[in-house]
């Protein structure tokens, strides 16, 4: 059994998705793993990985819009108001969506669908880098 581990930063512009699909794939490639799997986490509690449709950016616009109506800024029942009026939606966020993804290897390339791709999702507003790890897992 093969099994690869590396980490890489995720520099965003603030709050949105942005694609790492081809990041994550380039270490399914230095795995040399042909069939197994592949765990992408992101180190944070205020950013999270999810996968969906790669081709429209309407799709991710209208992601961002509804988690911002379902979780909104200024609530008066937050508590942990000191790191900005961001901060405790985005804490929400995160845990309504996820920090870890598992992602099929087959054929030593992502499982993914056609219009698949990977995304870390900052909720923040604040330009900040993320931290990214990614194993891989299987046969050679």
């Amino acid at each position: 059994m093969r099994q690869h581990l590396e980490e890489f930063e995720v520099e965003g512009a603030g709050k949105g998705l942005v694609e790492i699909t081809a990041q994550v794939a380039r270490c399914v490639a230095d795995s040399k793993v042909s069939e197994g799997l592949c765990t992408v986490f992101v180190r944070h509690t205020s950013a999270s990985l999810i996968i969906q449709e790669n081709a429209d950016p309407s799709v991710r616009r209208d992601l961002e819009n509804f988690l911002d109506k379902l979780v909104p800024e200024g609530d008066p029942d937050y508590t942990h108001t000191e790191e900005g009026l961001d901060d405790m939606p985005a804490h929400i966020k995160g845990a309504l969506t996820a920090t870890s993804l598992g992602v099929p290897v087959m054929g030593g390339r992502l499982a993914l669908g056609t219009w698949q791709g990977i995304f870390l999702w900052e909720h923040r507003r604040r330009r900040s880098g993320r931290k990214v790890v990614v194993q891989v897992m299987g046969q050679g």
